[in-house]
């Protein structure tokens, strides 16, 4: 898969392509709906199919500060689109210039002088160009002016339920990973960067690796979760964890209130494994909710929780199988 960054990366001898366009955060069901609805249609066509997302979000272009919570990384995205079978994955810059382009100015310049697109494959509730004033109507109109086929998508429902990033965002928040998983196809996924913390996980016999996510990530509700753990990156000895191999894991997410904590955290304790983790970019794909953040009375109560965390966790991955 090709990924290129705005439009100056296209070839200068590019051909036609099949276009599916939007922010795609979390790469739920229903956007690999529409992303196998473009791939299917370039290779009928014998063409490229072309995945167009953008950097930043939007919403903090359009109103700063209201950046929602993000789902998937751009990284995470391209990979997620590469699996679904997309030729290329083409991110754009969302600028002041670029949300200032005209619904028509959009069409002619992005779409057909710079992508030449056949056809372009979107959500019903797809809108467009300044003041979101294009939508899918208007987009087939100019379709019909400039030569290319347009695809509105019936957006995917299930038990009265549209899927959308919204949606999961709302499920992520309050904890149920259960429907983000249904939703998205997959457990929900933190990423981050696995730092130093106070080590007190390692003092109680329960070393944990501290994951700092990047900026808008979506961080579940308080409380205990059985996960999926990963590491990502390549780096120097890790023990016994294997870059790549996924591992049954118990993470915690908030402030520790048994010790008055402040700081909310991340903190991941892999099962059965040992492994110095410092400084590695890893993933923890979030299963299932085991109970919410507690205070305990005694170090020794809260110590006795967590094995009893730690098996709960081990019982629900075993019959789960392991995030991809």
């Amino acid at each position: 898969m090709l990924r290129w960054r705005g439009l100056d990366e296209v070839p200068a001898d590019w051909g036609r392509c099949v276009l599916t366009i939007g922010v795609f955060d979390g790469v739920h069901r229903g956007h690999a709906q529409l992303i196998s609805r473009a791939v299917e249609s370039a290779r009928k066509r014998g063409i490229k199919s072309v995945l167009m997302t953008f950097d930043p979000h939007p919403m903090e272009v359009v109103r700063p500060g209201s950046h929602p919570a993000q789902l998937t990384t751009l990284a995470r995205r391209a990979e997620l689109a590469e699996e679904l079978g997309i030729d290329v994955f083409c991110v754009m810059p969302f600028t002041a210039e670029f949300m200032k382009l005209t619904p028509e100015r959009y069409a002619h310049e992005i779409l057909v002088e710079r992508l030449h697109v056949a056809e372009v494959v979107v959500g019903e509730n797809f809108t467009f160009g300044k003041k979101a004033a294009g939508d899918v109507t208007l987009l087939r109109e100019m379709g019909e002016r400039f030569g290319f086929a347009v695809d509105g998508v019936k957006l995917l429902a299930e038990h009265a339920v549209t899927f959308s990033s919204t949606y999961i965002r709302a499920c992520v928040d309050a904890g149920d990973m259960a429907a983000a998983t249904e939703a998205l196809g997959r457990p929900h996924r933190v990423e981050g960067v696995v730092v130093h913390g106070d080590g007190r996980g390692r003092q109680l016999g329960y070393p944990t690796a501290n994951v700092a996510p990047p900026m808008f990530s979506a961080i579940p509700a308080d409380g205990v979760y059985a996960a999926w753990f990963t590491v990502l990156g390549p780096g120097a000895d890790l023990g016994t964890v294997v870059q790549g191999e996924r591992y049954m894991a118990a993470v915690s997410v908030g402030t520790n209130p048994t010790f008055s904590g402040r700081t909310r955290t991340v903190e991941a304790f892999v099962l059965d494994r040992e492994a110095d983790l410092y400084g590695q970019h890893v993933a923890v794909d979030l299963v299932a909710r085991l109970r919410g953040m507690e205070r305990f009375d005694s170090v020794d109560d809260l110590v006795a929780e967590m094995g009893r965390d730690a098996e709960r966790a081990r019982e629900i991955l075993s019959s789960t199988e392991p995030a991809r």
